[in-house]
């Protein structure tokens, strides 16, 4: 990392802080600007026969469906609080990690997988905890047909349920994005570590990529379950008398009483092709902007 000009410690650590979280909301903002549509369908997917059990429509059907009945540009609802989500999340979810493991190396003299997943977890949790608003106008812009704004959306939702309403869910979505974090990062950094040691690839695109496919496939694996829980919490509205779900355990609860097990995870393969690739590209453009910035690979 370059120095400031002027060279000022404090400056210097100011553009340090600006440069580790801006790459890192950057590249997942890019990911999701791609992945987007991918999103809309798994959130489609997710909510399919709430409450009952039944044939279940696929990734393909809904998406076509969607572009018939709604338009293209139904595949791009809640884009906008897509993106503010991503650069502030994303910034501070991998932006937070590196910092965690640092203290857990300090504190315990190792940065073991657990360590990791640990760090992972935490830096996750903290960044959505923050956040939880944007993804509750996310949600509920995609599963709107009314083309309302993200403006009036968060209108809507203050007025009739009440400022609270836009922490709806924030228990499964910090454990959805604490999981995630851990999953990504620990496994990502330990992939990085293998495939250094045992192949010949050597610190660049192809270790970057091979090393993001890997943590894509372990993140959604572990996280489809929560990430439907936290849908469903997160749409349900409060003041119609209509709530089903206590909290997120009597939602898996409910679900897996009426759904069936295999429920937890509606939407898995769209989750899947969504989050495949949001991390690959999230990865590997971090990657080339922290280079860039002068920065050491993650």
């Amino acid at each position: 990392m370059q120095p400031a000009p002027g060279g000022a410690p404090g400056a210097a650590a100011s553009y340090y802080a600006l440069y580790h979280f801006g790459t890192s909301g950057v590249a997942v903002a890019a990911a999701t600007a791609v992945t987007h549509p991918l999103d809309v369908v798994k959130v489609r997917l997710q909510m399919q026969l709430a409450g009952q059990r039944g044939n279940l429509v696929g990734m393909g059907t809904i998406f076509t469906q969607m572009v018939q009945l709604e338009g293209p540009r139904s595949l791009y609802l809640g884009l906008a609080p897509a993106l503010t989500r991503s650069v502030i999340y994303g910034g501070l979810r991998l932006g937070l990690y590196e910092p965690c493991k640092y203290v857990c190396n300090y504190a315990f003299g190792s940065t073991n997988f657990a360590f990791k997943f640990a760090s992972g977890v935490i830096a996750g949790a903290l960044a959505t905890a923050l956040t939880n608003p944007t993804e509750v106008l996310k949600v509920r812009s995609q599963m709107s047909t009314s083309r309302t704004s993200t403006i009036g959306v968060l209108k809507n939702i203050v007025e009739e349920e009440g400022i609270k309403a836009l922490w709806k869910g924030v228990g499964p979505a910090m454990a959805r994005a604490g999981c995630l974090t851990a999953s990504q990062m620990a496994t990502y950094d330990e992939a990085k570590q293998a495939l250094l040691k045992w192949t010949p690839l050597e610190e660049g695109l192809q270790l970057h990529f091979m090393s993001s496919c890997i943590a894509g496939t372990a993140s959604t694996l572990a996280t489809a379950p929560i990430d439907m829980i936290k849908t469903r919490l997160m749409l349900q509205r409060e003041c119609k008398g209509a709530r089903v779900y206590r909290n997120g355990f009597h939602c898996a609860y409910q679900v897996v009483l009426t759904e069936g097990v295999t429920s937890l995870y509606k939407g898995g393969f769209a989750a899947f092709a969504r989050l495949g690739p949001q991390t690959a590209i999230t990865f590997v453009v971090c990657e080339k902007l922290r280079e860039l910035a002068g920065m050491t690979a993650i």
